[in-house]
């Protein structure tokens, strides 16, 4: 089977009349562990909704490779192939289990192992008290983990973070990191946003950079000072 890619190609992205930033080359696939750096304001944001299909550059191309086929009635589009969490995540009413079951991957599990996943993602995310909650009263890191929890019971191909961490206590940044971290072991693609350098940045292998209106791309991450502490990050 092929690796779900997708691959962005002279990309211009413009905020009303004013440039944003610009880029040749960037692709985005399993396996990848990105850290995408940015001022506040710079476009972080804006680049993982591109690669998401949520919006279309001024001028470029995204193109998907080694994704299921769609079927003859469904649109070629580029939504729903990465997926992306916003660091305020969107959440269904109702409860905590039901935005947790909400439009399972049946195809892709069996019964057996869906709720297996679920059950990890429950005890992973430590929301097994808050499951018939109402969604809406969970606390900001309540959201988040849930919105992760969610992603994660899926095994996405490819997962754009946008400031997972901001706002989070320590604890609920621990909760993230080991979830985050079972995804890199399986295979899936993870775009990270983040201000600084934080638990979540160490486990990236590559730099994304925006700075002066361009998105650099290397092999050297920031350092991060290796500790069990972790960084408060402020958010996008």
């Amino acid at each position: 089977m092929m690796t779900a890619k997708l691959t962005a190609k002279n990309v211009s992205i413009n905020f009303k009349e004013r440039k944003l930033f610009e880029f040749d080359n960037l692709s985005f696939c399993e396996g990848d562990v990105i850290y995408l750096q940015g001022d506040n304001g710079s476009g972080k944001s804006t680049l993982m909704k591109l690669i998401a299909g949520i919006i279309k550059p001024n001028s470029g191309d995204v193109i998907a490779t080694g994704f299921a086929p769609k079927k003859w009635w469904q649109s070629n589009s580029l939504l729903g192939k990465a997926v992306y969490l916003h660091q305020h995540a969107y959440l269904f009413d109702g409860s905590v289990e039901y935005n947790l079951r909400y439009a399972l991957p049946k195809t892709r599990f069996s019964p057996q192992e869906l709720q297996a996943r679920v059950a990890q993602a429950i005890e992973s995310a430590q929301l097994g008290s808050l499951l018939k909650s109402d969604a809406t009263d969970l606390s900001g890191g309540e959201r988040q983990r849930l919105a992760i929890a969610r992603a994660w019971i899926t095994q996405p191909k490819l997962l754009m973070l946008d400031e997972p961490i901001s706002n989070m206590d320590k604890q609920s940044q621990k909760l993230v990191l080991a979830m985050i971290n079972i995804l890199k072991q399986e295979g899936t693609g993870l775009l990270i946003s983040s201000h600084q350098t934080c638990g979540l940045t160490a486990l990236c292998q590559k730099h994304w950079h925006i700075s002066e209106q361009k998105v650099v791309e290397s092999s050297h991450i920031p350092s991060f000072e290796q500790s069990q502490e972790f960084h408060y990050v402020s958010a996008n």
